[in-house]
């Protein structure tokens, strides 16, 4: 199956060339999304459904926030699917806040 119809997601952040990503992390989440799919983690049908029901929980969002709800759909699925325990995800997130917390401003953050 091919990667999904960007114009299918209407409030995906975009320009003139395609879609947007403000920060690597958004990137990095739409990327690994793909990867999952192409590994037969989910379907797109799947997907759509876990990224709208994630939507609909804000619905004031003017997509400024589009790339957080696409990572609680990812999580979600991860879990459902049981590829990672909500633990671990927890564990690493918990990380990364810590590492970016002692991170000096300009500086990548690195776990």
């Amino acid at each position: 199956m091919s990667a999904p119809d960007l114009a299918a997601l209407p409030r995906l952040p975009r320009d003139a060339d395609g879609a947007v990503f403000a920060e690597p992390w958004q990137a990095q989440a739409f990327a690994l999304t793909v990867k999952l799919h192409e590994a037969g983690a989910f379907t797109w049908d799947d997907w759509a459904r876990a990224l709208s029901e994630q939507l609909k929980t804000d619905p004031a969002d003017d997509g400024s926030r589009y790339y957080e709800h696409w990572l609680a759909a990812l999580e979600q699925l991860v879990t459902e699917r049981r590829l990672a325990p909500a633990a671990s995800l927890a564990e690493k997130k918990q990380a990364w806040v810590e590492a970016y917390l002692r991170t000096p401003h300009g500086k990548p953050v690195e776990l």
